[in-house]
């Protein structure tokens, strides 16, 4: 099965910009982007800029591609290149057909030019259709359209028993070793989408970072557990998070090392504050503009044990290393 073709992003369109005035070849910037050849000098063909009104702004400008590459596509809709499937559509709306019924019809009859219901409803919200006033012939009639995220009702991520709210009070008042908080720390987009998870014990401040290569929550999930997996159940009793996406494989924890999750309210990271200042920490050496790709797991771990290596006020001016090792040695005990 041969590859699928996708458009050029803006991103990839503004990276084509960038080394078309360092002068950078066709074939390098196809070799970086992991595109043809062909892909790249079409593009820089199409969309070349030049304006009689401003004779001096010549040349290959990212935005400008990225709005002529609309406009065509616009241009080029099904719905707008066949009048006589248009009509046909568009009398079938305003008989009470609804764009499923119309789109369902025409795969029954085999007909050899069809469109899907989401390619009318897109007509219909478009300007042409709204010139028309189609939408008054749906059944509900919406004159805008809602999100197509806002139509079905999800399931709720994280169940309300795992709510903060219900988080037992030996771990508000850190009278407990052994439960941790856990969050992501984001860079810069265009260094792609590596992150590092922060877990950090609130007892002894005792920090773990963790590099990803991506957000996706299983594999996040997997290195938290990989990391804590090998400690004894006492020093691993719970981790609170956030609401973010990348942690709603939580169940696996459970599952799988009996460590127990808790989350806070939405927008509300001030109830994780450990790891928060945590954070605001390894921001010295981790900032948002470092691309993190370039580190290895060595270096993420020499910056872990600086921050284990510091004295800390809250502890007495002992180091989180110090006090981790001796709650460590107490459970032996």
């Amino acid at each position: 099965m041969g590859r699928v073709y996708a458009q050029l992003t803006l991103e990839e369109r503004r990276r084509i910009e960038r080394w078309r005035h360092a002068r950078v070849s066709v074939n390098e910037m196809a070799r970086v982007l992991q595109r043809h050849r062909s892909t790249i000098f079409r593009e820089l063909r199409r969309n070349h800029f030049q304006d009689p009104c401003m004779p001096k702004v010549v040349g290959y400008f990212a935005m400008a591609a990225q709005l002529r590459t609309s406009d065509r596509r616009a241009r080029q809709r099904k719905l707008i290149r066949h009048p006589q499937l248009r009509d046909q559509v568009v009398d079938r709306i305003k008989d009470g057909w609804t764009p499923e019924q119309i789109a369902g019809r025409m795969r029954m009859e085999r007909a050899p030019l069809r469109v899907c219901q989401e390619t009318i409803y897109r007509y219909i919200y478009a300007k042409e259709g709204m010139r028309d006033e189609l939408w008054w012939y749906l059944p509900t009639h919406r004159k805008a359209r809602r999100p197509r995220r806002a139509r079905k009702r999800r399931a709720p991520k994280f169940h309300r028993d795992v709510s903060i709210l219900f988080r037992p009070e030996a771990v508000a008042q850190r009278s407990q070793f052994g439960h941790w908080e856990a969050d992501l720390m984001l860079f810069r987009q265009r260094f792609g989408s590596a992150n590092v998870t922060s877990l950090v014990e609130r007892v002894s401040r005792f920090t773990v970072l963790l590099k990803n290569a991506d957000k996706r929550t299983r594999p996040v999930m997997d290195k938290v557990i990989a990391a804590i997996r090998a400690l004894p159940q006492p020093a691993r009793r719970s981790i609170t998070f956030d609401r973010g996406t990348e942690f709603v494989s939580w169940p696996h924890l459970q599952a799988e090392i009996g460590t127990s999750s808790w989350f806070c309210d939405p927008s509300a990271p001030w109830q994780k504050g450990t790891v928060e200042n945590t954070n605001r920490r390894a921001r010295r050496w981790l900032p948002r503009e470092r691309d993190i790709g370039q580190l290895s797991d060595h270096d993420i771990r020499e910056i872990c044990d600086r921050l284990n290596a510091t004295p800390r006020k809250c502890l007495g001016w002992r180091t989180p290393a110090e006090v981790f090792r001796a709650k460590m040695l107490e459970k032996r005990t």
